[in-house]
C-alpha cells in the first residue's frame, strides 16, 4: 500500500465515532489474569496504554501472526473509536537465538537479517490495514533499558549472576502462576534454550546469555552477552508506558511461560508494577492442530495474499471471536472472498447512483428526512454494532444480521430508483441511501475494512485475486463469455448451462443481464454443491449417507 494511503487512512480511523461509550453500553474485555469479563476502565481517564507482544523477526510472518496483529488492530482502532487517546507499543524481537541460527544459515549478519523480515512484516500489517502503532522498538535499540532492568532485579535479589549469565531466581517471587495457573514445576525451563544445571532450580529462566563465539553481543555489568527472550518486553513496556499501563496482549500461547515471565521480572523490579488487563486472542490452527513454524504446517501471509486479497483475509480473521480458535479454511476464504466482494460492489453501486444524482440532493444544510424504513434499518446497525463492540469486540457477530439487512435495503433502494417516482419519494430515496451508506461505512472503518482505495479499484483486485486462483486471466473469461453467446443463440440451452457451471467450479460466476453476460468472483462450486479446493489445499470428504 502507498504509505501515503496508509497515513490517510490511519487519520480516518483515528476520528471517534462518538464521544465516549454510553451507560448503556459499558466497554467488557475479557481479563486473562481474573478468568472473567470486567468493564474496561483506564488507570488514566481518557488515556488508554496498551502493549502488545510483536514477532520474532527472521521469516515471513504466517497467518497466526496475522491473527494477532489483526486483533489488537480492531481493539487499537475501537478504542480511538470510542473517543481515548490511545499510546500502542508493538515490539520486534531482533535478538534471539532463531534469528542467530538463520544469519548463519545464510551468512548475514543477525540485526540486518532481522531488520529485512521486520520491514516484510510491516508490509505485511500494511496490506492488511493494520493501522500503525504509536511505538514499535526493537530489542537492540534498548539495551541500556535492559540492563538497567536487570541490574534493579538482581539488586532486590531476584536474580543471580553465574558465569556471565544471569537467571532469574523464581523461588523468591511467590505469586509465581498468578496469571495462567500454572505449577512452579511446570514452568519449561528458559523456554527456547536446553536446561542449564547450574541454575538453582530447574525453572530459573535467563535475564541475560554470557556471549558465544559467533553470536552478537552487547557489554554490561556481567561480562558481554545479549538479553533472554522475555526481560525485553518488560524492560520496554516500562520505558514506554511506566511500570503501571492498561492492557498487556499477546497470543494465547504466550501466557505460559513468556506473560507469566514478564510478571515476575516487572514486579520484582518495581514492586508497584501492574497491568489491568491481560487479553490474548485464540490460535490459528490447521485441521485442529496449531498453526507454527516449528510444527511447519504455516501459511504465510504472503503465500495466502498471493491468492485473495488482503481484505478478504481480515474479514476471515475476524469473523471469528478473537479469543476462539480459528480453523485455517480454504472454504471460509473464498467465503470471506464473496462477503467483501458483496459489500463493495453494494457501496460502489450507491456511490455511482447518488453521484449521478448529486444536483437533485438539496444543499440547504437541514437534516435529511429519511424512510421509516432506513430509519429503522440505521438505528438497528447503529445499535447492534455497539452492543456487539461493546462486549468483549464481538465482530464476528457483527457482519451480519443488521449490517447484511443495510446492505440488502441498499440494493432494494438503488432498484427503486430505477422506476417513475414521484420528486419528493425520490428525494427521500436519495437521502436514505446517502444516510445508510454513511453508517455502513463508519461500521467498515472501525473494523478496518474500509479500502484505501476506490470501490471500483478493490473490486477489480478481488477479480484479479479470483482469475489467479481459477488459473485464467480475464482474457480467457471473455472468450469463454462469447463462446456461450453463439451456443445460445444456436439455442444449445444444456451447453450453456454446462460452460457456465464449468467456470463456475473454478469461482466464475456468468450473469445475463439482457442481451449482455458480465462475470464476477464466486465461491467455486461443482454442480453436486462441494466445494472445489485451490490447487495445494485439501477439503473434508464429503460424510457418507446414514
Amino acid at each position: 500500500m502507498d504509505p501515503s494511503k496508509q497515513e490517510t487512512n490511519q487519520k480516518k480511523a483515528s476520528k471517534p465515532m462518538a464521544k465516549k461509550e454510553t451507560q448503556e453500553f459499558q466497554f467488557v474485555v475479557y481479563n486473562t489474569m481474573t478468568q472473567q469479563k470486567e468493564v474496561f476502565k483506564p488507570k488514566i481517564p481518557g488515556k488508554v496504554r496498551m502493549y502488545v507482544c510483536g514477532v520474532t523477526a527472521y521469516d515471513f510472518s504466517h497467518l497466526g501472526h496475522a491473527r494477532a496483529a489483526v486483533s489488537f488492530d480492531v481493539l487499537y482502532r475501537y478504542l480511538k473509536h470510542l473517543g481515548y487517546e490511545v499510546t500502542y507499543v508493538r515490539n520486534f524481537t531482533d535478538v534471539d537465538d532463531k534469528i542467530i541460527r538463520r544469519a548463519n544459515e545464510t551468512g548475514e549478519d543477525p540485526i540486518s537479517l532481522s531488520d529485512r523480515y521486520c520491514k516484510e512484516y510491516n508490509i505485511d500489517m500494511s496490506d492488511l490495514q493494520c493501522l500503525s502503532p504509536t511505538h514499535e522498538p526493537r530489542v537492540s535499540d534498548h539495551m541500556e533499558q535492559i540492563k538497567d532492568m536487570i541490574t534493579q532485579i538482581i539488586n532486590k535479589d531476584f536474580g543471580y549472576v553465574i558465569d556471565g549469565d544471569v537467571f532469574f531466581a523464581v523461588d523468591k517471587f511467590p505469586n509465581y502462576g498468578k496469571l495462567s495457573g500454572q505449577k512452579l514445576e511446570n514452568n519449561r525451563a528458559g523456554e527456547r534454550v536446553a536446561v542449564d544445571s547450574r541454575k538453582r532450580n530447574p525453572s530459573d529462566f535467563a535475564l541475560w546469555k554470557a556471549a558465544k563465539p559467533g553470536e552478537p553481543s552487547w557489554d554490561s555489568p556481567w561480562g558481554p552477552g545479549r538479553p533472554g527472550w522475555h526481560i525485553e518486553c518488560s524492560a520496554m513496556s516500562a520505558h514506554y508506558l511506566s511500570f503501571k499501563f492498561d492492557i498487556h496482549g499477546g497470543g494465547l500461547d504466550l501466557i505460559f511461560p513468556h506473560h507469566e515471565n514478564e510478571i515476575a521480572q516487572s514486579c520484582a523490579a518495581c514492586e508497584e508494577s501492574d497491568v489491568s488487563y491481560w487479553m490474548h486472542n485464540g490460535h490459528v490452527t490447521n485441521n485442529n492442530e496449531k498453526m507454527s513454524k516449528s510444527l511447519g504446517n504455516f501459511f504465510t501471509i504472503r503465500q495466502i495474499t498471493e491468492r485473495y486479497h488482503p481484505l478478504a483475509l481480515r474479514y476471515f480473521l475476524i469473523n471469528a471471536h478473537y479469543r476462539s480458535p480459528l480453523n485455517y479454511s480454504v472454504v471460509q476464504l473464498e467465503g470471506a472472498s464473496d462477503a467483501v466482494f458483496y459489500i463493495y460492489q453494494t457501496l460502489k453501486d450507491c456511490q455511482d447512483a447518488l453521484l449521478q444524482l448529486q444536483e437533485e440532493m438539496p444543499n440547504d444544510g437541514k437534516p435529511a428526512r429519511i424512510s421509516p424504513d432506513a430509519k429503522e434499518c440505521i438505528s438497528k446497525l447503529r445499535n447492534e454494532f455497539q452492543v456487539k463492540m461493546s462486549d468483549d469486540l464481538s465482530t464476528s457477530l457483527i457482519l451480519t444480521g443488521a449490517f447484511l439487512e443495510a446492505l440488502k435495503l441498499v440494493n432494494n433502494l438503488l432498484t427503486m430508483l430505477k422506476k417513475k417516482q414521484q420528486k419528493q419519494q425520490r428525494l427521500l430515496v436519495i437521502k436514505s441511501l446517502k444516510e445508510i451508506e454513511n453508517e455502513v461505512t463508519k461500521v467498515l472503518d472501525v473494523l478496518g475494512l474500509q479500502p484505501p482505495w476506490s470501490y471500483n479499484e478493490v473490486l477489480l483486485q478481488l477479480k484479479e485475486k479470483a482469475l489467479t486462483r481459477a488459473g485464467l486471466v480475464e482474457d480467457d473469461v471473455i472468450r469463454l463469455i462469447n463462446e456461450r453467446a453463439e451456443v445460445r443463440r444456436n439455442k444449445d440451452f444444456l451447453k450453456s448451462d454446462q460452460m457456465r457451471a464449468h467456470l463456475q467450479a473454478k469461482g466464475i460466476a456468468l450473469m445475463d443481464v439482457g442481451t449482455e453476460t458480465i462475470w464476477r468472483p464466486c465461491v467455486p462450486v461443482q454442480q453436486d454443491s462441494e466445494i472445489v479446493p485451490s490447487e495445494g489445499q485439501k477439503v473434508p470428504p464429503k460424510p457418507e449417507s446414514a
